[in-house]
Parts: C-alpha cells; structure tokens; sequence
C-alpha cells in the first residue's frame, strides 16, 4: 500500500491542509516545533486509529478546536499486477470523547489492523518497546505475527477471551458463587491456546534474531546486542501447561487473577549479559529500537509480506555520516515507503533519494522535491 496524501483538520499545530506524499522516501525538515512529528503522528492515528505517542487522543486537538479529523487517503497495490484502487481512513476525534475511525466510510472493528499498511514508528515515546515493562514488548510482537501471519491471529484472541474467562471465575469462586472444579475446563482452554500463542511469539523471535543482531552492529550498538523470547512456562504440550495452571491454582485464587501463562511472558533486547532497559544508556536504547524497527522489516520481506510504512522521527540526530548512509542504504532496499523528519535537509546524505517536505510552523512551506535522482 502507498500512502498519496494525508488531510489534517484541527490536529495539534498543523495547519488545516492536505500534504501530498511521494514513493519511497521522504525527508520531512523544519526548525524545531515546526510540526514535524505531528505530522507523522497524525499520519499514523488516520490510519491505526491511535495515537503513538499519547493514550488520551484528545490531546492531538488543537486549542479552542471542538475535533481532530485526519484522512489518508491510500493506493492499494495488492493484487499483482493491478494499478491499484484508492482507499480512503478518516480518524475524527472530539472534545467530548467521541471517536470514528473509518475505511472509506464504514465503521473499522476490531480487526482493522488487517485492512491498513503495516507501521513502523520510530519516536522518543516508542522507546517504551526497550526500556518499558514487559507488556509493551508483549503487545508489539503479538502485532508484528498478526502481519506476518494474519491466519493465525485467532491464537491472540482465543487466548485473551479464556484469560477473561478463568479470571472472572476466579473471582466467582472466591465469593462462593461457584465451585473450584469448574476451572478445569477454563485452564484446558487456556492451555490450548497459551501453548499455540507461545509457539508463534517463538517463532517470531527466532525469526527476528539474526536480522537484529546485524542490523544493531551496523547502527554501532557496540556489544553483544541479542533479542531473545522468555516465556513464563516452558511446557510444550497442551496437557503440561493446563497442569501448571492447575499448580497455581491456589494462589490465584488467593490473588484473584491468573499468575502464570504467556500473558506474562518477556521479550529481552540485551547487550552482552545485560538488559538493556536497565542498563542501557537512551542512545544505546534508540539504536536498540531502529535496530529491532529494520528487523522486522526484514523478516516481513522474507515472509513475503508487504513491507511496513516507516515513521522515523529525529532518527538521523545520533547517527554519524556513515550510518546515515547505512540507514538510507536501508530504508531504499526492499522498496516500501518511509517518512523521516530532520531539522535540515542534508542530515540525508545527498545521494540518498528522496522527496523533501519543508515545514514551518505547522504548515508545508516547501513544495514535494525530488532529489537524489542521479544516485537513484
């Protein structure tokens, strides 16, 4: 899919404007404040629906402004060969509280992932992947096997409505309303899907290893970096795992929730021996995430998989020359479209092609330029 531009209505400090996007890269540069990562951020709620950066999406209203509107509108290239049709996601948000998020005029549900580009975001609030807790790390791979994978995301689903389940079982048996033994049948659905959810996250990761170790010694991650899945429980077997859940059963009941199973499971980025949300310094933790971003990108390649529209903010301000050019090396290879904000347009090497947006004060100052067309 190929985003050709984007409408903002009352969104933080951009101007009410339509933005038209180009292929492959685009340098979005300005001073400071100009809008940039609001541009980006705006771009990524028409589309998923959310915001990357806040849970309260009515902070992206913009000040005495009732709603934020955003429109993407999209070319879908997925059938081979085919000149692809235009697709229309509006996210509207309101003072009130109200929210819609739409493809081309009906309501998107609960699997509307499905239906838009893959996003890959790079922001200072998306460090959270690296030095946040666990469930982050969680959410985020479980998100990247529903797009390499999406036959199998009923496992993610299946598992979330058994946890809910048992979990308020647990509450009924607590209070006397319901007798202990009618867990069993909780913990072997549980079981069923937790041990096919541990498989895919698993294989996932492995998947993921390779790719990230080359890509975060190419940024400088100096060091032995690794990613590596840890679940909670190491059963293979859907009767292993129920008979853990059984195990636990008292103090779950004594807690009220179920202590044991892959929605406790970890995902740990480390550099030799240590983890990396604790000990590592914020560059090392940014090179971790870009690492991991162009990873996945890889692996989505290989799996045949469209690859994922790329949201890079400020990505370029702890890069040296070298490492810019490797990172442009990248963003071009595999084709794709990405969006990277910079304060000025040469911290892209110059031969790195590329469409330029300047920005100033919310507003598009400078036309869609092509650049780096001898080096493309």
């Amino acid at each position: 899919m190929l985003v050709r531009r984007l409408r903002a209505l009352g969104f933080r400090n951009l101007a009410d404007a339509e933005v038209e996007l180009g292929e492959g890269v685009s340098l979005v540069w300005g001073a400071n404040a100009a809008g940039k990562t609001n541009l980006l951020e705006a771009l990524y709620l028409s589309l998923a629906g959310r915001s990357p950066r806040t849970r309260n999406d009515r902070e992206a209203i913009a000040f005495g402004r009732p709603l934020a509107r955003v429109e993407a509108d999209v070319l879908d290239r997925s059938t081979p060969g085919d000149a692809g049709d235009q697709r229309t996601f509006l996210c509207a948000v309101e003072r009130s509280g109200d929210r819609r998020h739409h493809l081309d005029g009906h309501a998107l549900g609960p699997d509307g992932h499905e239906l838009r580009p893959s996003l890959s975001v790079f922001m200072p609030d998306r460090l959270v992947l690296v030095k946040g807790a666990p469930a982050a790390r969680r959410a985020h791979l479980d998100r990247l096997c529903a797009a390499l994978w999406p036959a199998r995301t009923e496992a993610r689903r299946r598992y979330s409505r058994a946890l809910a389940q048992r979990n308020a079982l647990l509450g009924r048996v607590r209070a006397g309303h319901a007798d202990a033994g009618a867990l069993d049948a909780w913990d072997a659905e549980l079981a069923g899907a937790g041990v096919e959810l541990i498989a895919i996250r698993a294989e996932a990761v492995g998947a993921l290893g390779d790719p990230f170790v080359t890509a975060a010694a190419e940024l400088g991650l100096e060091g032995s970096a690794r990613i590596a899945y840890r679940p909670r429980s190491e059963a293979e077997t859907v009767d292993a795992l129920a008979e853990e859940l059984a195990e636990r059963r008292e103090p779950d009941l004594a807690r009220g929730f179920t202590t044991h199973g892959p929605h406790l499971d970890e995902v740990a980025i480390t550099r030799g021996d240590r983890a990396l949300r604790r000990y590592g310094s914020q560059g090392e933790q940014r090179l971790a995430l870009l690492a991991l971003l162009f990873a996945e990108r890889e692996v989505l390649l290989a799996e045949g998989r469209p690859p994922p529209l790329m949201l890079l903010d400020d990505v370029t301000s702890e890069l040296d020359q070298d490492r810019r050019r490797m990172l442009c090396e990248r963003l071009v290879a595999g084709g794709g479209q990405a969006l990277v904000t910079a304060t000025e347009p040469d911290q892209l090497p110059p031969e790195c092609p590329r469409t330029e947006l300047g920005m100033r004060e919310g507003s598009v100052i400078a036309p869609v330029a092509d650049t780096g067309a001898e080096a493309a």
